[in-house]
């Protein structure tokens, strides 16, 4: 970890984006943690936030959508026989198949919070072939959101980012879905009001 900060000291937002980029790709990095050090270097003010957040998303968007077309291109017998190599084979696929089943394009969006499955998700989306449109919008956007969230996080934490992060990442994934429930909700609140609304005029 502390040669990816060197290297993160030294360029920035150029190697915020490759590191993304390359965990969604597959290879083991820690994500979060680099975030959640970008917010602390956006605490000391020596980068700025709205522009991390960006570089963060982009490096995410480049390597999900890359995986995805590579899953695409590939197909499901492939990684059968080879998937092992990026911690995706038959019984990590068919588990994958049965959460898409029940939850279908909100894994995708949720998945970048899940240690172990955001990495794939992009493979399996291909291999399974989601219409790009409809990935593109839940991929694109959790993205957003979980670069947007650990660069936020270091940010208010400053000094102590590597003191609480462990614990906070733990328990990020039931945090957000409850976000995600007051934000289905108040929507559904605001459009029946609209409705109504529009019935009684």
């Amino acid at each position: 970890m502390e040669s990816i900060m060197n290297l993160f000291n030294q360029y920035g937002y150029i190697i915020l984006t490759i590191l993304l980029t390359l965990e969604l790709i597959a290879f083991p990095l820690p994500g979060e943690t680099i975030m959640t050090y970008c917010g602390y270097i956006v605490h000391q003010q020596k980068m700025s936030w709205i522009l991390s957040i960006i570089m963060a998303s982009l490096g995410g968007i480049i390597g999900i959508t890359i995986s995805h077309f590579i899953g695409k291109m590939l197909g499901r017998t492939f990684f059968e026989k080879y998937g092992h190599y990026i911690h995706l084979d038959t019984a990590k696929l068919n588990k994958i198949s049965k959460w898409f089943e029940r939850y279908g394009l909100w894994l995708i969006f949720v998945c970048y919070f899940i240690p172990g499955v955001r990495h794939i998700m992009g493979y399996f989306s291909g291999i399974v072939k989601v219409p790009f449109k409809k990935f593109m919008v839940s991929a694109y956007l959790g993205a957003f959101i979980w670069t947007g969230t650990f660069i936020s996080l270091g940010k208010f934490l400053g000094k102590n980012w590597s003191l609480y992060h462990s614990l906070i990442s733990k328990h990020l994934i039931f945090i957000l879905l409850i976000l995600l429930a007051i934000i289905l909700i108040s929507t559904m609140i605001y459009y029946f009001k609209y409705r109504l609304k529009k019935v009684q005029n």
